[in-house]
């Protein structure tokens, strides 16, 4: 069955009849919901919406976590004409309520009585909101009706009108507005069509092997573009998605869930890496020594794991044995069952890129945007290049500017932003050519390389342009950095503020008898201050002389999206980190500089 809007998606995932469609914690334990119980929620739950007065392109508001209502809610919209907007549940109530009243929902459902309340705080602000609905728990609030309740008005439901409606829909019709996460000025609502979405979760799966009689585990946030255009990839593909409990939880739900595959970020890879590097730290010098042989014998056999083979002779047999004492362990971490995962939202560090695929753990990186719905690229089975994000997926065409920005062309290419005519025709151009705001190139055989964000370049004083990212990346490769932001734009040299891996850090300070009371007093201990100094001059030594890093400064804290420095897919927002530490940016420049830095 081949299918062009997300409502018929949802009819061919209905066809699955899956007893475990999808997996949640219920009680400590995952617990099943079939296809059969999905399909009835989106019934009755469309049925309710209409009789609440929505109609085909009004929208419906979404602030939840993770889990089996997510997709109740997303179908039962998108199969009655209405578009999902999904908001972070992390965000402020004046950031939700401004996304609602951008967007003009007319229902707003949200997870939690805190999630709630803090949109009703705005209420007088949202006089398109019809309903507030509450997916967990109770409220006395006359303006609020459970999602359990909109589920016992909406029974009874005509199958037949269901289906009518739900084929209705047209793959030119809005399907979602996704709010950018906004690293710069007030976020945009982009407009995607079921047929952008549909073409990139059709096309994006031709040489991936996603199937049915595999699980997926699901925690990135739904409301950003990638895990919710992936999850989608698993309901055509009739995968079931069991649910992480929370990002901070994943480690121990990939051991309950067993999954084949999932998707996720460069930071989640970075501190899978860090923990396994510690945890190697911590052994006996002999297993200290049996981890660095079989990281080099993982490292010389990726011609061959790249390409699925193994390699002939002693290299063969050495990466048998290799993945016999120790690389089987770092899978059965992964719960035992793993074939892939994919990586998006940020670069992948290519250091951290050959550790997994040495170790025989295929991480497949793509590129994409909110606004290419959101592939654009990526490595697959059958094409996969190290350092790269792979070719352009079926349908969509790329180039490259003369500035070395990266535009892109076809189907997966959103509607535009929501009320924002200026903005959208300043990153769509006449030809229909979307571009990037990434700086890249194309190689002989077609594969993209990104080298950074164009709005992110930094230009020294003296006109010289540095791109951030690969500098960044070399200094997370240390165990002992977790975080890392490269600062230059208008000045003399760079300087860089570091967050240690607390994690990795701790114990090595312990065995040097340094206190680790508290993280302000571990930073500024001697030892630890050389420790960093010998880190930088190592990705110093490799740099040019107006790319090293003359100053930096340990911070005792992490960036989190609590206290505003990442985005929800965990990019740093450079402007905010700018001008949250500009006063120890300008001591470190005029320490540096009086010391004829």
């Amino acid at each position: 069955m081949s299918v062009t809007t997300l409502s018929e998606l949802f009819l061919k995932a209905a066809s699955y009849n899956k007893p475990d469609c999808l997996l949640s914690k219920i009680g400590g334990t995952y617990q099943p919901m079939s296809t059969a119980e999905l399909v009835d929620r989106v019934r009755r739950l469309s049925k309710a919406l209409l009789d609440l007065g929505v109609q085909p392109g009004d929208r419906v508001a979404l602030m939840s976590e993770n889990g089996p209502h997510w997709p109740t809610v997303d179908f039962a919209s998108l199969v009655i004409g209405a578009v999902l907007v999904p908001i972070y549940p992390t965000l402020l109530p004046e950031q939700s309520s401004y996304i609602t009243r951008d967007c003009g929902a007319k229902v707003v459902v949200a997870e939690t009585t805190a999630h709630l309340e803090g949109l009703l705080s705005h209420a007088g602000e949202l006089p398109e909101v019809r309903q507030f609905v509450l997916i967990r728990g109770q409220s006395a609030d006359p303006r609020v009706v459970t999602l359990a309740d909109l589920l016992e008005r909406g029974a009874g439901v005509d199958v037949a009108e269901f289906e009518r409606r739900a084929r209705a829909v047209r793959p030119e019709d809005l399907a979602t507005f996704i709010y950018t996460s906004g690293t710069t000025g007030t976020p945009k609502g982009v407009m995607l069509t079921h047929d952008n979405i549909v073409s990139n979760v059709v096309n994006a799966l031709t040489d991936i092997d996603i199937r049915s009689d595999q699980t997926a585990l699901s925690f990135l946030p739904l409301s950003h573009s990638f895990e919710r255009t992936v999850d989608y990839c698993y309901f055509y593909r009739g995968t079931t998605i069991a649910y992480a409990e929370s990002v901070a939880t994943v480690a121990q739900n990939m051991g309950e869930a067993k999954p084949h595959v999932f998707v996720s970020v460069p930071r989640v890879y970075e501190k899978v890496l860090a923990k396994v590097n510690e945890g190697a730290a911590a052994g006996s010098p002999i297993k200290q020594k049996i981890f660095a042989w079989a990281v080099d014998v993982g490292k010389r056999s990726l011609p061959w794991r790249l390409k699925n083979q193994k390699p002939p002779g002693l290299l063969g047999f050495q990466l048998g044995l290799a993945d016999k004492l120790v690389f089987s362990k770092i899978k059965e971490r992964l719960g035992g069952r793993f074939l892939f995962a994919l990586s998006g939202g940020a670069p992948l560090a290519r250091d951290v890129a050959e550790f997994f695929w040495g170790a025989g753990i295929p991480i497949y990186e793509g590129y994409g945007l909110s606004e290419t719905s959101p592939v654009i690229s990526v490595n697959t089975p059958k094409a996969v290049k190290m350092g790269t994000v792979g070719r352009p997926i079926p349908g969509v065409e790329v180039k490259i500017a003369a500035d070395g920005e990266i535009l892109s062309k076809g189907p997966n290419i959103m509607k535009g932003y929501w009320n924002m005519p200026q903005e959208t025709a300043e990153v769509i151009d006449s030809d229909g050519w979307f571009h990037t705001g990434d700086i890249g190139e194309l190689d002989q055989e077609g594969f993209l390389r990104i080298t950074d964000r164009k709005k992110e370049l930094i230009i020294n004083a003296y006109g010289k342009n540095v791109a951030p990212a690969p500098i960044e990346n070399s200094l997370k490769s240390s165990r002992f950095i977790g975080q890392a932001v490269v600062i230059g734009d208008r000045r003399k040299f760079l300087s860089a503020l570091l967050v240690p891996d607390f994690e990795a850090l701790k114990p090595w300070a312990e065995r040097q008898g340094v206190s680790v009371a508290s993280n302000d007093a571990l930073i500024h201990a001697p030892q630890v201050e050389a420790l960093f100094k010998e880190e930088v001059e190592r990705v110093n030594a490799g740099l040019a002389s107006f790319e090293k890093i003359v100053a930096w400064e340990l911070l005792p804290d992490e960036f989190t999206l609590e206290t505003g420095e990442l985005t929800p897919t965990q990019k740093v927002k450079r402007r905010v980190i700018n001008q949250k530490y500009g006063d120890v940016l300008e001591r470190l420049y005029a320490e540096a500089e009086k010391h004829g830095g």
